[in-house]
């Protein structure tokens, strides 16, 4: 994936989405038909606010995975908070090398704009209007 390949956004989450856990999903392997899910992973506080990151300490730590609980949040899950987001999508599902070239990108991106950016990537899969898209959040705030 070429630098500038996808569009960053920024995006206000009003309200919180609920994920049923799923521990042994692995995040670099979905497929049509598994559903909407969540990954959340941590990174390194040095890594997380580099312009020029070590790729291979990407995506970071593993914090949770989840699958779309839609109504049922009467039994254990876990939210994807409401807040800012630095944002890109891709309408196909993306290998690992492009999900770490697109969180490069962003974190590139939020950082250019002197964005104070959360060390937390969220990664997120969906079927929405006939395809598989693959999309990327990291948390921000204003300086």
């Amino acid at each position: 994936m070429a630098a500038h390949e996808i569009e960053i956004s920024r995006l206000n989450l009003l309200s919180p989405l609920h994920y049923v856990p799923e521990n042994d999903s692995d995040p670099f392997c979905y497929r049509e038909g598994d559903g909407e899910k969540l990954f959340c992973f941590e990174l390194d506080e040095a890594q997380a606010q580099a312009f020029e990151p070590d790729k291979t300490k990407f995506p970071g730590n593993p914090v949770f995975s989840g699958k779309a609980a839609g109504g049922a949040t009467d039994q254990p899950h876990t939210e994807f908070p409401p807040g800012n987001y630095l944002f890109a999508q891709k309408r196909d599902i993306v290998s690992r090398k492009g999900i770490i070239d697109m969180a490069v990108e962003i974190q590139q991106e939020g950082l250019w704009q002197r964005l104070l950016i959360g060390k937390k990537l969220y990664l997120r899969y969906l079927f929405e209007d006939g395809r598989s898209v693959t999309q990327l959040f990291r948390p921000y705030t204003e300086p």
